[in-house]
């Protein structure tokens, strides 16, 4: 199993700070879904700079952020306090979460759980059962193998399923382990799978646009 590494999110400043303060699209229809299902223990699994956080914080859920760097967690504590919203701060890692059995409603863990190798995703996956309570709901997102990511071959290669990123960033050399359909189904096969997608985003940069392809997952524990 390959050392977990997380983002290096010191060099994220101005403008590329504040897009990642910015929440997801879909972290507004998770809100309200969770909150018509009478959620209130949110975790937010890979907090980055707090976008989804604060967002559940406003909105009356309890929520824990956990995140493997301690400057993301300095960074979102002191936005949140800024807004008058007090959490649960963790540093650790994704392969044992600090969290008892059973602890949480709802998970939101948006390009993070894919920072591992294929045997660190299996463990991931075992950790979410455990925190998760029966009937809670997770939404997460892996990378496709359709992505150019995958396919980068000068990326080198962990095992079948995971590249070392080498570009430089805050992501240099964090691992990534993408999948497929199939693969999305035996992972998460002792769970609910509500719905399964393939996401294509666009990017511009340096007179080219990237296509990244991801899964965007949202599973309930049976």
């Amino acid at each position: 199993m390959i050392e977990s590494k997380g983002w290096n999110w010191e060099i994220v400043k101005d403008e590329r700070e504040e897009f990642w303060k910015k929440p997801s699209m879909e972290s507004y229809y998770l809100l309200n879904r969770w909150k018509s299902q009478d959620k209130k223990s949110f975790l937010d699994l890979g907090c980055g700079l707090g976008r989804h956080s604060v967002l559940f914080g406003k909105n009356g859920f309890d929520v824990s952020c956990f995140d493997i760097s301690q400057d993301a967690i300095n960074r979102t504590k002191q936005w949140a306090e800024s807004e008058n919203l007090y959490f649960d701060y963790k540093v650790g890692d994704m392969l044992e979460l600090p969290y008892n059995n059973e602890q949480f409603d709802c998970i939101l863990c948006r390009n993070v759980i894919s920072h591992t190798d294929t045997e660190g995703m299996k463990q991931i996956v075992k950790q979410l059962d455990k925190v998760m309570k029966h009937g809670g709901e997770c939404y997460l997102t892996l990378g496709s193998k359709d992505t150019w990511g995958f396919k980068h071959e000068d990326w080198p290669l962990v095992d079948e399923n995971t590249r070392l990123r080498m570009e430089e960033g805050p992501e240099y050399k964090v691992p990534h382990f993408y999948a497929d359909y199939n693969l999305v189904k035996e992972l998460f096969s002792n769970f609910n799978i509500i719905n399964v997608h393939q996401e294509i985003e666009y990017f511009a940069k340096e007179n080219k646009v990237t296509e990244s392809y991801h899964y965007h997952v949202l599973i309930q524990k049976a």
